[in-house]
């Protein structure tokens, strides 16, 4: 779990480096212009018919910087979230292995713990750090020492829970991620009220575009965070779901190929 760690921060700075350029570049290439451009088009139809209702584009619509920057909060979200529900499908994949491969309904007593420790210490280094790996040795040498099955099912449980709670601790970045987002839309909201106060005077005098431009900025802003942030909760409680089942459907696991078969 130790060697896990870094690679998964290595993992968050680059996301976070790839996301904020794939997202920077397509707003220099692509949506500010075409922002500029539908603006220019739209000025010049006013211009020309005093009538004519002026056109939302989604180009506008996400084109400031507090909408890039929620764009770049989402993808480096994402990212993690794909990191952590492979891992979770990794380990719920192994649920449906038989780690011990004993014969159906076998006993197991104390003199058989060896074997099944060497059997799952077998296992690739890449899957021996699991939940049920850990779940299962910690059950065997328990057993091995005490012959208590109750002290065995503790210590399953333990490290069952416990596994449970470092995996919704490490959720924190992602819910920090989600909190962030809307507080960004809220600051482009802020920037778009202070700049449109800060030319009422042009709007007193009959000029309302930059009043108007502002307060898209404002509303825009805000309306796109909450939608990211809407989505993006929705995918972080599946991978919590996802998270709780494979702490559940690990300790089952243990209690039913191993714990049931335990004879003192």
């Amino acid at each position: 779990m130790r060697r896990g760690f870094p690679a998964e921060l290595v993992y968050q700075v680059f996301s976070l480096l790839i996301a904020f350029i794939l997202v920077h570049a397509l707003y220099v290439s692509v949506i500010r212009p075409q922002a500029r451009l539908f603006l220019e088009q739209e000025a010049r139809q006013m211009q020309s018919d005093p009538d004519y209702v002026q056109q939302r584009s989604f180009f506008v619509v996400v084109k400031d910087y507090e909408q890039e920057a929620c764009f770049v909060l989402m993808l480096w979200a994402f990212a993690i979230l794909g990191f952590k529900g492979r891992a979770a499908y990794r380990q719920q994949r192994l649920l449906d292995q038989d780690l011990l491969r004993l014969p159906p309904e076998l006993p197991i007593g104390p003199e058989d713990t060896r074997d099944l420790v060497r059997r799952i210490e077998s296992l690739p280094p890449s899957i021996l750090h699991y939940l049920l790996p850990r779940a299962l040795l910690t059950a065997i040498g328990r057993f091995a020492a005490t012959r208590n099955v109750q002290d065995v099912s503790t210590a399953a449980r333990d490290v069952c829970e416990s596994e449970g709670e470092r995996m919704e601790s490490e959720l924190s970045i992602i819910r920090y991620i989600a909190w962030a987002i809307p507080s960004v839309g809220f600051i482009g909201t802020v920037r778009g009220i202070g700049d449109a106060l800060g030319q009422a005077h042009r709007a007193v005098e009959g000029d309302i575009t930059g009043v108007t431009s502002s307060l898209g900025v404002a509303f825009n802003s805000t309306f796109i965070a909450l939608v990211i942030s809407i989505v993006l909760m929705f995918f972080i409680h599946q991978l919590q779901l996802m998270q709780e089942r494979l702490v559940l459907d690990s300790e089952r696991y243990v209690d039913h190929w191993l714990i049931r078969r335990l004879q003192g």
